[in-house]
């Protein structure tokens, strides 16, 4: 602590007494989360026996089946696909649009245009014939949030009435639009009714980094699909690898044809012994969701406070662990990437510089001293280099160190002059 500055230790304490009220509401959830999640362990009798993994073709895994049967009640929905082969959140995004897109068909985007590595995928990035949807006939749409943030039900509404509109496709965070709200459950509880009132499409919704930030999952208010990453929110901080699927049992099950192939779907896939680190890391994660949506929140309070543009607000309600910090320039970024790089458990030595990331369209910095590679339910922050100039800040698998890390950052940024 001798490093930190006694105006930024001063800061924080005052920043945590206005808090409170915030902090107990993070904890409430957590608490009907873990209530959740400890009563389908007890449904499915989880023992040690489902703790262990298998090789091969992996068929009759107990362990994995079981969890799955576990994903599926604790989200409330009738199934999912959870394994560790899926590498990424964009991975399993792409079974999910691969697997329930034909040629001929209309993905919908409702939410404006989805998150960067998501171009190449669809087809709007990217050399032609490298197998995106868009080489395979199935064409692509999208309808802008109206400009305070919301759905345009409307226009949905509209143009549903074509009939040939497959999915209806929702990033329910924010990525790297600093300005556009998260979405709730209740707001996807709204599209969903309407377009299953008017359209048989599918309602497909990207929840990364939305996982038990609320009481209830997307797919239990209505959505057909919600897909995640492992090494965010449901994974707990011990998840090392995978990716997950949960919705109605058609459309899990047309996404496991995509992920393994037709005849075949979800019967293989060795969970080997990542079975333990999958089962526990769901245990801990409403614990670790609260602790890394404390921090977001001590880190808005403390931005704004030095009059710096916030995205939530501090004392906002909150459907993801992102944090946005709009610092006005590239120094500034970096000076912030560098104090929670310096805050991390792995790597605290390491200076980041922006570079050329896979996927990315500008030059992206990145911190992240985590214990798995990329994990960014872990003390992390990352953004492109371009204007507004907004870092995107995320995770901490304790309050405690996330506090530290935004500790360090706000010193290093306060060090630079306007």
């Amino acid at each position: 602590m001798s490093e930190i500055s006694q105006n930024t230790v001063s800061a924080v304490q005052a920043a945590e007494t206005e808090l409170t009220t915030v902090f107990s509401r993070f904890d409430k959830t957590a608490r009907i989360c873990s209530e959740k999640i400890m009563d389908a362990f007890a449904e499915y009798k989880v023992s040690e026996a489902h703790l262990h993994g298998t090789t091969g073709y992996g068929y009759d895994d107990k362990g994995r089946d079981t969890l799955e049967k576990i994903y599926a009640r604790v989200f409330g929905c009738e199934a999912a696909l959870v394994r560790q082969q899926i590498t990424c959140g964009t991975h399993a995004l792409a079974i999910g649009l691969f697997g329930l897109l034909r040629p001929g068909d209309v993905m919908l985007s409702v939410t404006g245009k989805p998150y960067d590595t998501l171009d190449e995928v669809i087809g709007l990035s990217g050399e032609p014939g490298n197998g995106s949807l868009f080489d395979f006939g199935i064409k692509y749409e999208q309808i802008n949030m109206t400009d305070d943030g919301r759905l345009d039900l409307a226009a949905v509404k509209t143009r549903l009435g074509s009939g040939d509109v497959k999915m209806v496709f929702v990033q329910r965070s924010k990525g790297y639009a600093a300005d556009r709200r998260t979405l709730s459950v209740a707001e996807i509880k709204e599209l969903s009714d309407l377009v299953h009132s008017v359209s048989s499409a599918y309602v497909v919704v990207d929840n990364c980094y939305g996982e038990f930030t609320e009481a209830i999952e997307p797919v239990a208010a209505g959505a057909d699909l919600q897909i995640g990453s492992l090494i965010k929110n449901p994974g707990g901080g011990l998840c090392r690898t995978g990716g997950y699927l949960a919705g109605t049992k058609k459309a899990v099950e047309l996404c496991s044809y995509r992920f393994t192939c037709p005849g075949i779907g979800a019967e293989v896939g060795a969970s080997l012994e990542e079975n333990r680190a999958m089962y526990q890391g769901l245990f801990f994660a409403p614990a670790v969701v609260a602790s890394a949506l404390k921090s977001a929140a001590l880190a808005a309070y403390l931005f704004t406070e030095a009059g710096y543009k916030t995205v939530p607000a501090y004392d906002d309600e909150r459907y993801d662990i992102i944090q946005a910090v709009d610092l006005g320039s590239p120094d500034k970024i970096c000076a912030f990437c560098r104090g929670i790089q310096s805050g991390s458990p792995v790597d605290s030595y390491v200076t980041p510089e922006p570079w050329d990331m896979p996927g990315y369209n500008d030059k992206v910095i990145m911190a992240a001293g985590t214990f798995t590679s990329g994990a960014s339910i872990e003390l992390s922050a990352d953004a492109p280099i371009r204007p507004p100039y907004t870092v995107y800040f995320q995770g901490g698998l304790t309050y405690e160190t996330g506090r530290l890390g935004i500790m360090r950052a706000y010193d290093e940024v306060m060090k630079i002059k306007n």
